[in-house]
């Protein structure tokens, strides 16, 4: 994983910081684990934004929904993974982080081709504390349409 900062003029992030938001898709992972709607949630910003494809989420209380119907539906029964392939900090309070992984099914070890994915996290130190201002994710095996 890389980590970079805008510019050598720009302070350079500490290391709690830089844990503190790779620590970020472990905390979705473990919710996720518990099919657990509020702490999901809780990983974003109030006004934080959900964008899966053909979904969109604005505001902690809609992910939050949107996760508790979901883990009841569609995600009943799964996992999720993902690693941090690169971190980019944008100042002190504002970062972007680049993950791959994916949604298993059960009984699944590895993320299979049809539901791998590679994400952007949006992330900003808040009171402290870094949260999760948007995310969104891109199938990693469906190519785009070329006109």
């Amino acid at each position: 994983m890389t980590t970079t900062s805008p510019s050598s003029t720009a302070a350079s992030p500490s290391e709690a910081d830089k844990a503190a938001v790779v620590a970020i898709p472990q905390r979705i992972v473990a919710a996720w684990a518990e099919h657990d709607a509020q702490a999901f949630a809780d990983v974003f910003t109030e006004d934080g934004s959900l964008i899966l494809p053909g979904l969109y989420h604005r505001s902690r209380a809609e992910i939050r929904s949107f996760m508790a119907a979901a883990f009841e539906g569609p995600f009943k029964d799964t996992r999720v993974t993902g690693q941090p392939v690169d971190i980019r900090f944008l100042g002190g309070e504002t970062g972007v982080l680049i993950t791959q992984g994916g949604v298993l099914a059960p009984g699944e070890t590895e993320v299979s081709p049809e539901r791998a994915i590679r994400a952007s996290w949006l992330v900003v130190k808040r009171d402290g504390q870094w949260r999760l201002a948007a995310y969104q994710n891109t199938p990693v095996n469906t190519p785009v349409s070329q006109a």
